[in-house]
């Protein structure tokens, strides 16, 4: 039997075996090494090429001078006369003369016909606001629009020529641990520059728009309007707010994300005015005890609390109704929810997908606009009125009793107003611990309309046949709604 042919094998002599190994350990040092001095060894390049789209900014403002109290000058002073003159000559101009008030911040040029981005407070209420220029040279400049929710202000200035700009970039990129640097005016130092790291991201202070990149970049007062950039030369964020117990930096700035101010400065270029969706709906946060008592999965998504008339009104959405998708996007908390509605498109319809009744349904939507709904008071007494009502009676520590016309009377409600008003509560019981006070009506309890007593009993039986340990109520605390989970005692 003949033997089938086999290839040569080459044998690698040892030495060149361990030679290869060490040039591979070699190999896979500089790696490490190379990632771990991932900072640049200068941001000069940087600073260099993007400085002249930087500005300072110097604001003015009239502030108009009380006379305060005279000074007491003694009879028979030999300073009488002098202070005399001194006042017969201010009152003879009309009384104290106004100031001038003036304040330094910073901002940036984002197109070369003299487009400059800032923060609104840095010019808020100012009668004149001049740019400086880093190579010199200064303009006056004009509000386009500003933003007081997102903070941002949008000027203009007429330039000879065209000016030096820079652009924005994706701040949904920076990730926590990247190089930024900041730029501006500090303390009115003027130009200056600072590097750090993004130290946290998606911060939110007390805006209901805010997402703010956090940053150990030094920012002190003056650098405020100032642009964040990234490696790249892209601006991340605007410089808006610092943390700190003395007024100075201590590595805890906030610049707000880029994504945030482009759709802001995109609508103040082009109506001079912010235009943002509007749903129009009450809502609060699902918790634990909220979702188990709903038969939710999970704790997400907004929870409707009221829906005056409105966009969603005329979609069909319910008090009760859980927002768990909106436009394509789901929903884990009312702050989410209402960046979406805000960075939507007035009059787009979309579609919302809710929770209801151990289900999902989609609506769809036709968004409104924020700005002219703002002010506007929703009707908070939908529900239908009921008869007399009989003795109190305690339930999940809380003594009821259903409303009744000198009930109505007492809390100042509408006349139509129905429900369960709680007439006392005890201070040990779950729900004082959730903020029930006497003087609230529950209006809902298991997603349906109280009226009786005997109602309330009702929604706790079929609770507990469900196989829940708590309830859902819709409180009316002062008129505001929320949505409060009690536990359910066993019998």
């Amino acid at each position: 039997m003949k033997q089938a042919s086999t290839a040569k094998t080459w044998q690698i002599p040892t030495i060149f075996k361990a030679l290869a190994l060490t040039w591979l350990a070699a190999a896979l040092l500089l790696a490490q090494v190379a990632a771990a001095q991932a900072r640049p060894e200068s941001f000069a390049d940087l600073a260099e090429k993007f400085s002249p789209a930087v500005v300072n900014i110097t604001t003015s403002t009239t502030v108009a001078q009380s006379a305060g109290p005279a000074p007491v000058i003694p009879d028979g002073s030999p300073f009488e006369d002098f202070f005399r003159q001194f006042r017969d000559r201010g009152e003879g101009n009309g009384g104290p003369r106004p100031r001038r008030s003036s304040a330094l911040g910073s901002g940036f040029v984002i197109s070369e016909d003299g487009y400059i981005v800032t923060n609104n407070h840095v010019i808020e209420s100012a009668d004149e606001i001049i740019i400086e220029f880093y190579e010199g040279g200064e303009l006056e400049a004009k509000v386009i629009g500003t933003d007081p929710k997102t903070d941002i202000a949008l000027l203009k200035v007429e330039a000879d020529a065209p000016l030096p700009f820079v652009s924005f970039g994706d701040s949904d990129t920076a990730r926590v641990g990247d190089w930024v640097m900041a730029m501006g005016n500090p303390l009115g130092q003027g130009f200056s520059v600072s590097a750090g790291i993004v130290s946290a991201r998606n911060r939110a202070l007390s805006g209901t728009y805010d997402d703010f990149i956090q940053t150990d970049a030094a920012i002190n007062r003056g650098n405020s309007g100032g642009p964040l950039f990234d490696m790249d030369g892209k601006v991340v964020g605007v410089n808006t707010a610092i943390l700190s117990p003395n007024g100075g930096s201590i590595g805890i700035g906030f610049s707000m994300a880029s994504n945030v101010v482009t759709r802001v400065v995109d609508q103040l270029q082009e109506f001079g005015e912010t235009r943002r969706g509007w749903l129009g709906v009450r809502i609060q946060d699902v918790t634990a005890d909220v979702a188990e008592a709903m038969g939710l999965d999970i704790a997400a998504g907004a929870l409707v609390t009221d829906v005056p008339t409105g966009p969603a009104a005329d979609a069909g959405m319910l008090a009760g109704d859980v927002i768990t998708s909106f436009d394509g996007v789901k929903v884990p908390d009312t702050r989410e929810l209402v960046r979406q509605v805000g960075n939507t498109m007035v009059g787009k319809t979309v579609r919302v997908v809710v929770f209801r009744d151990g289900g999902t349904k989609t609506l769809k939507v036709t968004l409104g606009r924020r700005e002219e709904a703002e002010g506007a008071e929703a009707n908070m007494d939908d529900e239908d009125g009921s008869g007399a009502a009989p003795e109190p009676q305690t339930l999940m520590g809380l003594t009821l009793s259903p409303l009744d016309d000198e009930l109505r009377g007492q809390l100042e409600l509408a006349d139509d107003a129905a429900g369960l008003v709680v007439q006392d509560i005890d201070l040990l019981s779950e729900a004082y611990e959730k903020g029930l006070r006497a003087g609230d009506v529950i209006t809902e309890a298991g997603q349906q309309a109280l009226m009786t007593i005997a109602d309330l009993e009702g929604r706790i039986n079929d609770a507990r046949e469900a196989g829940r340990k708590s309830l859902l109520l819709l409180v009316r605390s002062n008129g505001q709604p929320r949505f409060v989970a009690l536990t359910i005692e066993d019998e």
